[in-house]
């Protein structure tokens, strides 16, 4: 389990969700669509950390299933302040099968609210899609 699961989305969660994509804006601003999905999420990662957060990368997530443990269930992008889970794309376009992959990551981890981000797109607010569990 990596988050506290609460029935509602807080403040904090509000708060990390706003930074969040603030800094994806203005890294996209910068340099652009186009750079492999890793390139964004090391520089994701620093700018969110230069704000103060607690951010974890490509952590990997144990899956528990009828007692049976998946050390490494899936790996989960960003993981920010233990409660917010950020997945990154860099694709021209998404899949409705990407929103699917973060609710199930944020199930697993026991998350309220994640988000997926596509850096491969012109716009970026058109890539940017809030989940909730």
């Amino acid at each position: 389990m990596v988050c506290a699961k609460s029935d509602e989305i807080t403040e904090e969660l509000e708060r990390i969700a706003k930074d969040v994509v603030d800094s994806a804006i203005k890294i996209h601003m910068a340099i652009g669509p186009g750079l492999l999905e890793s390139v964004y999420l090391v520089i994701l990662e620093k700018k969110l950390k230069d704000l103060g957060y607690q951010v974890e990368r490509e952590k990997a997530i144990p899956v528990v299933f009828e007692g049976i443990k998946f050390e490494m269930g899936f790996r989960a992008d960003l993981i920010v302040n233990s409660c917010f889970i950020v997945e990154l794309k860099s694709l021209e376009k998404m899949s409705p099968v990407h929103a699917k992959q973060l609710l199930t990551y944020l199930k697993l981890a026991n998350c309220r609210l994640g988000l997926l981000i596509n850096f491969g797109e012109e716009v970026l607010k058109n890539g940017i899609r809030r989940i909730a569990n």
